[in-house]
C-alpha cells in the first residue's frame, strides 16, 4: 500500500498467451486454477469466468476512479488500484467501516436492512438466514461486524454461539 495507489502482486506470468490489455476486453477465459474458480463459484465469490478485470474496470469507473493498471514485469504480475483526486482520511475510514459504512454506502444500508429483517422476524434469524438475505451486498466478516455493532449498541441480542445463533431485535436499545 502506498500514498497515491495499492498494489497486489502475484507471482507467475500471465497464462495462455493473455496481454494485460487483453484483460479489458472481452476475452476467452481459460481457468489456471480450476479449484480455486470452482471453489469462488460455489461460494458465489463470482458468478462466470472472463469477467473480473471487465468489472473491476467498470466499478472503478462507476466510482470515479481511473481503470486498474495490470503490469507484467518478467515472471510477476501487478496489479494497481489508484485514487482518485479525492483522498479519503484514512483514519476516518477505519472509524466508518468499523461502524458498518463504506464509501459506497453497501454496509450502511446493509446494517439498515439487517434491522428491517430482524424486526420482521418473531423468532429471530440466524447468521447463515441473515447472509443468504444479504448475499450480494456484503461479505460475511462485514455481516459479523454489522451485528457484533448493533448488539455493542444494544440493538439486538443474541443467544446461542455460532452460525446457530439466533439474533433477535430488541424491544427498547439501551
Amino acid at each position: 500500500m502506498y500514498d497515491d495507489r495499492l498494489e497486489i502482486t502475484s507471482p507467475g506470468p500471465l497464462h495462455f498467451g493473455l496481454t494485460p490489455d487483453d484483460l479489458f476486453e472481452p476475452h476467452r477465459s481459460r481457468l489456471w486454477n480450476p479449484w480455486i474458480a470452482r471453489t469462488f463459484y460455489r461460494r458465489g465469490i463470482i458468478e462466470t469466468w472472463g469477467t473480473g478485470t471487465l468489472r473491476m474496470a467498470e466499478t472503478a469507473a462507476a466510482a470515479g476512479l481511473p481503470r486498474p493498471e495490470i503490469e507484467e514485469q518478467g515472471d510477476t504480475v501487478i496489479v494497481r488500484f489508484r485514487h482518485g483526486t479525492v483522498v479519503p482520511d484514512l483514519g476516518r475510514a477505519v472509524q466508518t467501516d468499523h461502524q458498518g459504512v463504506t464509501e459506497n454506502g453497501r454496509a450502511a444500508s446493509a446494517r439498515e436492512e439487517v434491522i428491517d429483517l430482524l424486526e420482521e422476524s418473531s423468532e429471530g434469524m440466524t447468521r447463515r438466514e441473515l447472509f443468504s438475505e444479504l448475499r450480494n451486498d456484503i461479505s460475511e466478516r462485514q455481516l459479523r461486524r454489522i451485528l457484533e455493532d448493533l448488539r455493542n449498541d444494544g440493538l439486538v441480542r443474541v443467544t446461542g454461539t455460532g452460525w446457530s445463533a439466533r439474533w433477535k431485535r430488541t424491544e427498547t436499545p439501551r
